[in-house]
């Protein structure tokens, strides 16, 4: 059966649940703007490198969403994402319908590319002309003896947050539970919506299996799609962020009784919050010890690494323009760096994320709604020095003649753990220095 929408916007583990507050990323006019349904779904399981992503769709769908971020793997067979997989439906498909030429793409896939699994992903055309991409999933499956999964993600149903809540109905439904582990520890953990954006996993899982704590599977990040066929059996959900997986981890408890947190891994503070409430989740003393150690060392080492970067960026102000729960998540990392947020952008967020973004700013904080409009104006208002955003703000800063630093999905390196955070001081301390920003602001000699 296909997911239903209703039931993932009234998600009763989100504090603003229809109950309390109002439906969490309900439908709304223009929800699609900036990426729809569809291409969130694809963003959460793309990183699955195993996997073939197979867009059941015209081809500019696939064009729009493939190869979005810089989502790394460690996988050593032949990296799928590397492969844009489309039904390429046309004209012809939307009159006749399309049912025969998935089929045949699915066969062509795994004979030629032999993945573990295959996504099939609907869009708004194959959606509105009704092609039962269950069935013949269902068909493909039974035929070739791998994991056949349907995505049930049309653009038009709703946002980014909205899909990225339908890709995890879709592994639950189709491969959490169907393979069994061969081995388990006392400390397993399923890490949830982290997707290794440039790298980030990496900064911190080294520190996880120093103190004995082992990833099982993770959605998504450096995935394996065998990996998170075992994730019943782990001990604890650690939800990396992504407050739209939440539907996930709490219908993982209500199933298999594995309880969950909620942690980030940017920043000091937060990395050793993070490290502490799982392995206080997990409830073992010893493991704790451990832990505490662990964070007093690399807290240590840390900050003498950051002193010359706190002096440097005393009395900086930024303003951060980006989505999701990187609007708090990033923000923490920069007040940890000591710099002054005065504005985030919160238009993409969830209304918990929008809770903790007021919580790190202050009351004095501007939450932006419309950062595109607003920026500008806060940036003049404020006395910014520093904009931290995508890649389309760069001319923001270049006409107001401050310092821009790509912190979306195209960044190039990771800004995650500890590391990280010395990453990003590196990378806001050289943009402060360089003088292109306030010299692209100057007018040529001869106007007025």
């Amino acid at each position: 059966m296909k997911p239903k929408i209703r039931e993932l916007l009234n998600e009763s583990a989100c504090t603003h649940s229809p109950a309390k507050k109002a439906a969490c990323n309900a439908p709304t006019p223009g929800a699609t703007t900036g990426g729809c349904a569809f291409e969130g779904a694809q963003i959460s399981l793309f990183p699955y490198a195993d996997a073939a992503h197979l867009v059941h769709g015209p081809l500019t769908c696939l064009g729009a969403s493939w190869e979005t971020r810089a989502t790394r793997t460690s996988w050593r067979g032949r990296d799928l994402t590397q492969m844009g997989f489309t039904t390429a439906i046309t004209n012809n498909d939307v009159v006749f319908g399309g049912e025969e030429k998935l089929a045949k793409a699915i066969d062509y896939v795994v004979a030629r590319y032999a993945p573990q699994a295959v996504f099939v992903y609907a869009t708004c055309v194959t959606a509105m002309i009704g092609d039962d991409l269950d069935a013949i999933c269902r068909r493909a499956e039974f035929a070739h003896g791998l994991p056949v999964v349907p995505v049930h993600a049309p653009g038009f149903v709703g946002s980014k947050n909205l899909g990225s809540r339908l890709a995890g109905e879709a592994v639950l439904r189709h491969l959490i539970g169907t393979l069994e582990p061969t081995e388990t520890t006392p400390f397993d953990i399923n890490l949830i919506g982290e997707y290794n954006v440039t790298g980030d996993m990496w900064q911190y899982t080294p520190l996880l299996e120093e103190l004995g704590i082992r990833v099982l599977s993770t959605l998504s990040g450096d995935g394996r799609v065998a990996q998170i066929r075992t994730a019943h059996r782990a001990r604890l959900n650690v939800l990396v962020c992504a407050k739209s997986l939440v539907s996930l981890t709490r219908k993982l408890e209500e199933r298999y009784g594995i309880p969950s947190i909620s942690v980030s891994f940017y920043g000091k503070r937060d990395t050793s919050f993070g490290l502490l409430a799982i392995a206080e989740a997990l409830g073992d003393a010893a493991l704790i010890e451990r832990t505490r150690a662990l964070v007093a060392r690399e807290e240590a080492a840390l900050e003498a690494r950051l002193a010359p970067y706190r002096e440097f960026f005393r009395g900086k102000k930024a303003v951060l323009n980006t989505g999701g729960n990187k609007s708090w998540s990033i923000a923490a990392a920069l007040q940890d760096l000591g710099l002054e947020v005065v504005a985030t952008a919160v238009g993409k967020s969830t209304a918990d994320d929008r809770a903790k973004a007021r919580e790190y700013l202050g009351p004095n904080g501007v939450l932006m709604t419309r950062p595109g409009q607003e920026q500008a104006k806060i940036i003049d208002e404020t006395g910014a020095h520093l904009l931290l955003a995508g890649g389309r703000s760069l001319y923001t800063a270049l006409k107001k003649g401050i310092a821009f630093a790509d912190v979306n999905q195209e960044k190039k390196k990771s800004y995650g753990g500890y590391q990280g955070l010395l990453n990003l001081a590196e990378d806001l301390k050289n943009a402060l220095e360089t003088p292109v920003f306030r010299n692209a602001a100057r007018r040529a000699p001869w106007e007025p």
